[in-house]
């Protein structure tokens, strides 16, 4: 931050921080995982013992909720952590909680995702909707009725999802000194993704391609506010970094979570699916408003091929190789890797320890190398 002089200087941790934040860095990443995982298991059982039925009611919706918490690469709760280790917390069951319950956001969030995109496979396997789907075509369903059968299982289970995210964050919460600051961390990390999910969809009923730039606020605010900037922000107010700190961290966060969001659009469409898990023509074909149609727009009448395509005049390895070959794949990288150089820069800011800052480093160099 800046002092009233000009200069720089570095935000200190609290002056308990170096003393207590030894507690925890003995836990290594594998066995604070665990914990994770232990939790969201909790949940999950927890969850199905409270409908008080048979333990074979409604096996593949628990199922499906079992499998979108699996698999995934567990970014949240890593900073979770990173910003409790930072600012000296030692409680590992509440961070833990913390961390978890931004993996059952997360699900949550994806879910929902799979339905206004009607996605019927995440990761290489079915969707909750897909499996609901097909088993209203078993019972004879048309396959209108089957479909909106599979979207409304999905629903449910992404309620379910948010209302345990609430909660767990809210019992993590309680446990810090500032048990305010945490929950209002995660309710606007909500709010935000709502909001850029909104804009997501309203971008793709426009007949033309919208800026670059309110792509990239569309994108801060679906998946940066909640899987960066608020993660970070969260886990440190759960330590008792104060307000000003926070925010700090989930600035760093926001810019590499942007820096994340861009590289999946690039491998949206350029990605490998036997990687990636999912189709790489659904954002074209779907009209998605990614930063390489933003950019594209902008150098070559983008709109129009975008319209031919659909006319039939020019199939989808075209329209991808003209986002390649009017430079918007090397554009899309080349601002994500300005973004994260400066996050990098904006952490030298910030009193970290060397292994902490190292984490940082590598999520930030992931974010950007990564091939799914």
């Amino acid at each position: 931050m800046e002092t009233e002089t000009g200069q720089r200087e570095h935000l200190q941790l609290h002056p308990e921080a170096t003393a207590r934040r030894d507690a925890m860095t003995d836990i290594d990443w594998e066995s604070f995982r665990r914990h994770v995982q232990s939790q969201l298991a909790d949940f999950l059982s927890g969850s199905r013992a409270a409908i008080d039925r048979p333990p074979e009611h409604g096996s593949p919706f628990w199922a499906g909720l079992q499998s979108a918490l699996s698999g995934g690469k567990m970014t949240r709760p890593r900073l979770v952590r990173m910003a409790y280790l930072a600012h000296g917390g030692s409680d590992d069951r509440a961070c833990a909680q913390l961390a978890a319950s931004f993996e059952l956001l997360h699900a949550a969030l994806l879910i929902h995702d799979d339905v206004i995109d009607r996605d019927f496979v995440r990761r290489g396997v079915p969707t909750l909707s897909a499996v609901y789907r097909d088993h209203a075509l078993k019972l004879g369903q048309e396959l209108e009725d089957a479909e909106h059968a599979g979207q409304s299982a999905a629903i449910i289970a992404g309620d379910l999802l948010l209302a345990g995210s609430i909660r767990l964050s809210s019992l993590a919460a309680v446990t810090g000194p500032d048990p305010v600051g945490v929950i209002e961390a995660m309710a606007t990390a909500v709010v935000r993704s709502a909001s850029g999910e909104l804009d997501d969809l309203l971008y793709s009923l426009q007949s033309n391609t919208t800026s670059v730039a309110n792509v990239l606020d569309m994108e801060r605010m679906k998946t940066a506010a909640y899987s960066f900037e608020a993660p970070l922000a969260a886990g440190a107010l759960l330590a008792g970094s104060g307000t000003q700190a926070a925010a700090q961290l989930g600035a760093v966060g926001r810019r590499i979570g942007i820096a994340y969001q861009i590289i999946d659009d690039v491998l949206g469409t350029f990605g490998n699916t036997l990687v990636t898990g999912k189709p790489v023509d659904s954002d074209l074909r779907e009209g998605k408003h990614t930063i390489l149609s933003a950019y594209a727009a902008t150098v070559c009448d983008f709109d129009a091929h975008v319209r031919g395509f659909r006319r039939g005049d020019l199939d989808i390895a075209g329209l991808r190789q003209l986002l390649r070959d009017c430079g918007a794949e090397e554009y899309a990288r080349n601002l994500a890797a300005e973004l994260v150089q400066k996050a990098l820069v904006d952490l030298g800011s910030i009193t970290l320890t060397d292994a902490v800052r190292a984490d940082f480093e590598s999520i930030a160099h992931y974010a950007i190398n990564r091939g799914k």
